[in-house]
């Protein structure tokens, strides 16, 4: 039985884990608010599909490329009081531009929540690996990818419904939970933790922590990895109704399968982190992209609404997004000294080069046809998997170059 001062410490843990996942819940539902507010904000404010186009654009830049120059200065100095600033940020700004009044009005809102998002990835996921031990840090980073997965599943039907009930004005009550979620943060004490990089005993503090993410060969290759993962998982989503629609599927059916991709991957990302403490970061990763590979394609030649095709299709998002929680530990171990960019790397650059891969498939879709080149598209799982294989296994590089290591083995 444990004792006493055990037991509340386990319980933190337990609960500030479970903070920062429901944080990342909130981040990314309000991430996911666009798609859903778009239609209306189009015809209240007369824009075109262009200019639709850019609005997305802006959001997707600054909340997914930005998050390694997040990262970066979370790293340098800390800044761990911006997880009191970050959801609320997201939070008030998105849930404002429904009632914006001007284009250039409506582009600032959803800049500034954007913003919010860029920070609170690295610096929710750099909390995280601060809470809890370092063999459970991929059982931890599950849970967080999980409550963002599950945030970005159910944001439009919870929209569409408020918008349906009561108009735009409705969407100001969704800032309550954030807020909530903020107070709660801080009574965690979470924006008290020192998130920099422990300097130790005679070293000096303005001296490198590890090796610099820029010479980090495994990182550069982690990241390629990650943007021929989330190219697939990044076109399935922008491309699957589309498809589906050319097929005759109705809008129910349409619904429901990329429902399950979605919700199916929240449950792949609470599993993967898991298996990587089990049976380590690399095996992990690899094994679930080696699973995903021909289930995916198994799926795509034919996408039918049967009982198999939504199987397939649930395994598929599952194994994609299994990834997710492993790649971010596993950057952070590459490069210790800057584990919230490396975070912010794992959690929005990749995702946002996988955007750019997406639009690859969707160009190829316009010469041979959609269904063709999402079946081409597998390619991108498959350039994963042969990088995957040679990125060093976390500890594995300092391990050969330790020579305290290499002289204590001799004395063996």
């Amino acid at each position: 039985m444990l004792p006493i001062s055990g037991l509340m410490c386990r319980r933190s843990i337990v609960f500030n884990i479970s903070l920062l996942g429901a944080g990342h819940f909130c981040s990314d539902f309000y991430a996911n608010f666009l798609p859903a507010l778009l239609p209306f904000v189009m015809i209240k404010l007369g824009m075109s599909l262009t200019l639709s186009g850019m609005l997305v654009m802006v959001y997707s830049v600054i909340s997914s490329v930005l998050q390694p120059f997040a990262g970066y200065l979370i790293d340098k100095y800390g800044y761990a009081w911006l997880i009191l600033i970050t959801t609320p940020v997201s939070a008030v700004f998105i849930c404002s531009a429904g009632l914006a009044d001007s284009k250039i009005t409506l582009f600032l809102l959803v800049g500034l929540a954007g913003l919010g998002a860029s920070i609170f990835h690295p610096l929710a996921a750099s909390l995280m690996g601060k809470v809890v031990t370092p063999e459970t840090k991929g059982r931890a980073m599950s849970v967080f990818v999980f409550g963002g997965n599950v945030g970005c599943a159910v944001a439009p039907a919870i929209i569409l419904y408020c918008l349906a009930l009561s108009g735009t004005s409705s969407l100001i009550f969704l800032i309550i939970p954030g807020l909530f979620v903020t107070w709660a943060s801080y009574l965690a004490g979470l924006h008290k933790i020192d998130i920099r990089p422990v300097v130790k005993c005679g070293q000096d503090e303005t001296a490198p922590q590890g090796e610099q993410w820029y010479k980090s060969r495994g990182l550069i290759l982690l990241n390629i990895v990650m943007a021929l993962r989330s190219w697939m998982q990044v076109a399935l989503i922008t491309f699957l109704p589309v498809a589906l629609t050319r097929l005759g599927q109705s809008t129910v059916v349409i619904a429901s399968m990329l429902t399950v991709f979605m919700l199916s991957g929240a449950i792949g990302a609470l599993l993967g982190g898991w298996v990587g403490d089990k049976i380590g970061r690399k095996a992990g990763f690899i094994g679930s992209l080696v699973v995903c590979l021909p289930i995916t394609y198994l799926f795509l030649l034919d996408m039918s609404p049967s009982l198999l095709g939504y199987v397939l299709l649930a395994v598929s998002g599952a194994m994609l997004q299994s990834t997710a929680p492993t790649s971010v530990v596993w950057a952070q171990e590459l490069i210790p000294g800057n584990a919230a960019m490396a975070s912010g790397m794992m959690l929005g650059l990749a995702f946002g080069l996988g955007g750019v891969g997406a639009a690859i498939t969707g160009t190829l879709g316009d010469h041979i046809g959609l269904e063709a080149a999402l079946l081409w598209s597998v390619l991108s799982i498959v350039g994963a998997i042969v990088l995957a294989v040679a990125i060093p296994q976390p500890g594995q590089r300092k391990a050969k170059l330790n020579p305290l290591t290499v002289k204590a083995s001799k004395l063996d």
